[in-house]
């Protein structure tokens, strides 16, 4: 499989579905609530249709797990699949507060491990692409360059955090670490963040499902970072209910 020719055709297909999201984001957006009790909106459904639609196109042989479609919850985990979430960050897509942290969020799997992953912010106007052994890069006004993961600066590390969902284990991980930097964003933007320099750790005890961090995770992995658990243990992917468990993300040097 071309990697690199994959990744160009799922920043296709993220473009228009983010597209999708500001249409109703310019609107006033409203949710209703899934069985699970998580909130979901039309921009979520549209985004979704967008890419269904365009990975059924592309790669119509490779499965393909999304959020917003329960019935690929229940599936056993293929040796290759793609990870999907239309619209990363729902609960700061509702705030409407002018940050813009909610994502478009699209990996592929193999054997476990996101080899690559596409993230785009469309109101921050952010593309993240990573593709192993090819880099990772942001494409920002129209400009493209690569990125990668920094060295410890001399003034101490800066974590990134939940904004929604920042809880007492992160927040007492962070005090032993005497990591006293920290910024909240939502989103798989904090992977990013890590992955292009402006921060060097990202810990996460909270609950989070694979469909949330695969991409940014392919985004990082291919910045030179890495994510392990917090034992140092392999971070994968095509867990029991794509459950993730808590995970320690930044970049080799931390």
């Amino acid at each position: 499989m071309n990697h690199t020719a994959l990744t160009e055709q799922l920043v296709a297909i993220a473009l228009p579905a983010g597209e999708a999201i500001m249409d109703v984001y310019n609107k006033t957006p409203e949710a209703e609530l899934k069985s699970d009790g998580s909130p979901v909106t039309e921009a979520d459904k549209a985004a979704e249709k967008i890419i269904l639609a365009g990975l059924q196109q592309c790669a119509p042989d490779i499965p393909v797990v999304s959020e917003e479609n329960e019935e690929s919850h229940r599936m056993n985990a293929p040796e290759r699949f793609f990870l999907v979430d239309p619209l990363d960050g729902t609960k700061e897509f509702l705030r409407h507060d002018g940050n813009g942290s909610f994502t478009v969020n699209i990996a592929l799997i193999e054997n476990g491990s996101p080899v690559l992953g596409v993230v785009y912010a469309p109101a921050l106007d952010r593309l993240f692409v990573g593709t192993r052994g090819h880099g990772a890069s942001e494409t920002k006004n129209g400009e493209s360059k690569p990125i990668s993961v920094r060295k410890n600066p001399s003034t101490g590390l800066v974590a990134v955090a939940s904004r929604s969902h920042l809880d007492e284990k992160t927040d007492q991980w962070l005090k032993d670490q005497d990591i006293n930097q920290t910024v909240s964003i939502g989103s798989s933007l904090k992977f990013c963040l890590v992955a292009c320099g402006e921060a060097d750790i990202y810990p996460r005890f909270g609950q989070t499902m694979e469909w949330d961090t695969a991409a940014g995770h392919a985004v990082l992995l291919a910045a030179g970072g890495v994510v392990t658990t917090p034992e140092n243990a392999t971070f994968g992917y095509g867990k029991p209910d794509f459950r993730n468990g808590p995970f320690i993300a930044g970049a080799n040097n931390v």
